[in-house]
């Protein structure tokens, strides 16, 4: 049973369940003749989505402020992501339809917003880009505006948060983090990576796991120290000078080994 708190349209309504959890029910038509107060039973075929808000703003104020399309659009683009991943959390519904609101309204008025860590993105979560780039079909379909390939980019951190406990400001951060240690990277060696080349990928992967191993507190059950240190000096001052920059980064302390293994990565690329 479910009390209905707003129709969003003929096929979406805002609901609390029995257990007062605020929950979105798609479906076509089901909104058709309901009114807010209103009490009903299970829809068959209608797909709940459970909304776990992680700050103080209740759903009906988020739903207030977003058109009815874009929380459709973004129930499909979450339909894609359960179709690549099997599970992703619905929680990441209202925050990822508000902003795919905003970035249609930005490219309709030519202001599109610009995105510095796209390829680090696209390196760090493939599988969440790809779903993004479907994404990006589905609001052309549907709002008949074509959203920038950067913007799939944001896209991807709010699917990346469905799947994670990490949120779109960490997954932001984290990428910030990866782009700027590329950048270190390349200006001791003097050369500038191919963007989506095997090398690339495999670096930023291992940075970002690296970064999230950190921030955990986790360790490596790998100690390749000694051997970095004697083998290639040169790449293990350089992991060296990259884990004291990240220990300041992230206020927390980063683990020996950690400079062994990224000095290993640092010598594939040399």
């Amino acid at each position: 049973m479910y009390r209905i708190v707003k129709v969003l349209n003929n096929n979406g309504l805002l609901t609390l369940d029995e257990a007062n959890r605020e929950i979105i029910l798609l479906g076509k038509g089901i909104g058709f003749c309901k009114k807010n107060g209103e009490r009903i039973d299970h829809i068959k075929d209608a797909k709940i989505y459970e909304l776990v808000s992680r700050t103080n703003i209740s759903a009906l104020q988020m739903v207030n402020g977003i058109a009815p399309a874009y929380i459709e659009i973004t129930a499909r683009i979450i339909d894609e992501a359960e179709l690549q991943f099997e599970k992703i959390n619905h929680d990441i519904l209202l925050p990822m339809a508000d902003h795919i609101a905003l970035a249609v309204k930005r490219a309709k008025e030519g202001k599109e917003l610009p995105n510095p860590f796209h390829q680090d993105i696209m390196a760090m979560f493939p599988d969440e880009y790809k779903v993004a780039e479907k994404g990006r079909q589905i609001i052309k379909e549907i709002s008949g505006t074509t959203i920038s390939e950067d913007e799939a980019g944001y896209i991807t951190l709010h699917i990346h948060a469905g799947l994670s406990d990490e949120n779109v400001s960490e997954g932001l951060n984290t990428a910030r983090l990866v782009k700027k240690t590329i950048g270190t990277i390349e200006a001791e060696l003097k050369k500038t990576f191919v963007k989506n080349s095997l090398g690339y990928n495999r670096l930023v992967s291992h940075i970002r796991y690296m970064i999230v191993r950190i921030i955990k507190g986790e360790r490596v059950n790998i100690d390749m120290e000694n051997y970095a240190k004697q083998s290639f000096p040169k790449a293990y001052v350089l992991a060296q000078v990259i884990c004291e920059d990240l220990a300041q980064e992230l206020g927390r302390n980063v683990a020996q080994e950690e400079i062994g293994l990224l000095g290993m990565h640092i010598q594939r690329v040399l």
